[in-house]
């Protein structure tokens, strides 16, 4: 373990013959005593900051990778709604194009049908014209016979 302000307090040093002053060397001793004590507590208020912010750090990693999540499963999303809205665009366009072709289809055989009724009706009113016209021209040929007859009566 490293060096404590308590460490430095404690030291004691072995007394000499021609050793240094001993006030002046407990005088340093106390300046440097103050000045580490300083330093240690910076550092240990250091070490708990770097502490924090290697915590907060953290937590913005796993709020990073969170939104990272959350964005990949809402583009899944929304690419699973698009892929839908398209099948069911599909689904009603084709829908759509059936009925619009069974309505096309039924028009077309109500066509017919309607020019069949119109031949068939156009047909009728020939012969009903032949007929009419022979009934005609044989009422006619009776008249004129009439007139034939009532005149020769005279």
């Amino acid at each position: 373990m490293g060096l404590t302000p308590i460490d430095i307090y404690n030291k004691e040093f072995s007394r000499v013959l021609r050793g240094y002053s001993e006030d002046e060397v407990d005088e340093f001793l106390d300046e440097v005593m103050e000045e580490f004590e300083k330093l240690y507590k910076e550092n240990l208020d250091m070490k708990d900051a770097l502490t924090a912010l290697k915590e907060q750090m953290d937590s913005y990693k796993t709020m990073e990778a969170t939104l990272k999540e959350t964005l990949v499963t809402a583009q899944q999303t929304a690419d699973e709604v698009i892929a839908t809205g398209q099948k069911k665009a599909d689904l009603i366009i084709e829908q759509a194009e059936d009925r619009a072709n069974r309505i096309i289809e039924e028009a077309n055989r109500e066509v017919i049908m309607l020019k069949k009724e119109y031949e068939e009706i156009k047909r009728q009113m020939q012969i009903f014209k032949g007929r009419f016209k022979t009934l005609l021209t044989t009422q006619l040929e009776m008249l004129d016979a009439e007139k034939i007859d009532l005149n020769e009566e005279d």
